[in-house]
């Protein structure tokens, strides 16, 4: 089953458990696909449906900052059951050392030798650990291999 139905089926289960909190982070999540598809004109991949996954959950923290800042906990705590909803549909993330592997692969794999060749590795890396590892994170990983960092 692709993630995509799979939300659509959670969405289902919660509309009949009559979960409306639950029900409108999916239908959210639903409706950024549902917009993405419709910009694009085509289905979208896994990867494109985590990637929108990850963009919900990083507006969301900024949204819980902000909320948090402006003394609003009742709006920042609705963000943060959102979160933890639109968390559930990312893949497992890497261990330390599953995403050290991942890197010296990519390294091999484009044999690169030193920073010019940061954006190579970060290219093969990328489809490899998308929703799996913070990018930032991983970048700095990298460039500290080849030498940059």
């Amino acid at each position: 089953m692709t993630l995509k139905a799979t939300i659509t089926q959670h969405m289902k289960e919660a509309l009949r458990a009559k979960d409306a909190r639950r029900l409108a982070a999916i239908r959210l999540l639903l409706a950024a696909i549902q917009q993405r598809e419709v910009d694009e004109r085509r289905e979208l991949s896994e990867a494109d449906v985590v990637g929108i996954v990850e963009r919900l959950i990083r507006q969301r923290r900024e949204s819980v900052a902000q909320y948090d800042a402006a003394g609003r906990r009742d709006l920042a705590d609705n963000e943060r059951f959102e979160i933890e909803v639109l968390q559930s549909y990312l893949p497992q993330p890497l261990s330390e050392e599953e995403l050290q592997a991942l890197i010296e692969q990519a390294v091999v794999d484009t044999g690169a030798a030193g920073p010019k060749d940061i954006g190579r590795v970060m290219g093969v890396l990328k489809p490899r650990i998308i929703g799996r590892a913070e990018m930032g994170r991983v970048s700095t990983l990298v460039k500290a291999r080849l030498g940059a960092g």
